[in-house]
């Protein structure tokens, strides 16, 4: 299948520009250009009942976290999601995010917990998982206090968020009500991916340099990548996990191991829902202003998510 038409026009628009790649720039010009981006490309800011910012303790010291609060807020024990953003372990926060977590509050009914984890290089792995599961502990045992149930609870972030929804659904398996996967990276062992190779050239917005230059920012040269906190498709036993939904983009270099780990799931008797957006590329979610395919893939992703949840 070729590329849709707004995904090839935005393309186009980029290559245009001529800016440098993700991993031509220094880390907080990197950052600087995610969030700038996404702002572009986001849409009209949404509007939403409530959006608190609070910090929880954390492993490493206070973890910064969003608490959204959906406009059809009725009673006070909503499902609970807690997403983590995606980024490369490195860029991204909860303003690049923000938007995202706004309609999924809105379109699925649920309170949206956003986590801030510390980024590598300045806390390198496994500083940043490490946060998330202590956050998620903490959103099941104060639920109640913020107006939600921990009897449904989810996990959900694209991308490297994509990864640590995967890695926390594994870790806290007995809290875990849903796991919703966004384009994630699941491997970061030395397994053939043939989609890295045909779509890591730079043309499809993420390089295969640009994933390298992530995984060398989050671990710092340290060999860790067989590590199930960091490839969570190595793990021996996926038995049990929550239900999930993963979804990927058809010029995706993660395109095969996001596919592969929904399979996995499916094998271990996981109720294990997979949907590839084929025409689009990494990141895709993010970018509604300029995207169809973001359009009907948040709209799909909240119907799933309300459902599962209901």
């Amino acid at each position: 299948m070729p590329l849709d038409q707004s995904t090839d026009t935005l393309l186009k628009n980029i290559a245009a520009q001529g800016g440098p790649a993700l991993h031509e720039m220094p880390v907080d010009t990197c950052r600087q250009v995610f969030l700038q981006l996404v702002q572009n490309l986001q849409g009209d800011v949404i509007g939403i009942h409530n959006c608190e910012d609070r910090e929880i303790p954390g492993p490493g010291g206070n973890i910064p976290i969003r608490i959204y609060t959906p406009k059809s807020a009725a009673g006070n024990s909503l499902p609970v999601v807690v997403f983590y953003h995606g980024g490369g372990w490195v860029i991204g926060d909860l303003e690049t995010h923000d938007n995202m977590c706004r309609y999924f509050a809105n379109e699925a009914g649920v309170l949206i917990v956003a986590i801030d984890y510390r980024l590598a290089p300045e806390h390198r792995f496994p500083a940043g998982i490490d946060d998330c599961i202590a956050a998620t502990e903490w959103v099941h045992a104060n639920a109640a206090s913020i107006g939600g149930s921990s009897a449904k609870l989810a996990v959900m972030g694209d991308s490297a968020g994509g990864n640590m929804a995967a890695v926390v659904a594994q870790q806290l398996r007995s809290k875990i009500a849903f796991q919703v996967l966004i384009y994630p990276a699941t491997d970061f062992s030395d397994q053939d991916y043939p989609s890295r190779t045909q779509f890591g050239n730079g043309e499809y917005f993420l390089s295969s340099e640009d994933m390298a230059w992530f995984g060398g920012l989050l671990f710092g040269g340290d060999d860790r990548g067989t590590d199930i906190k960091a490839s969570p498709i190595l793990a021996n036993d996926l038995k049990g996990l929550a239900p999930a939904l993963t979804v990927t983009a058809g010029f995706d270099p993660l395109l095969d191991e996001g596919k592969a780990y929904a399979d996995a799931l499916g094998a271990a008797g996981v109720a294990s829902e997979y949907k590839c957006y084929d025409g689009t590329i990494h990141g895709f979610v993010a970018f509604p202003g300029a995207l169809q395919a973001g359009v009907d893939g948040l709209r799909f992703i909240a119907e799933r998510l309300k459902a599962a949840l209901a």
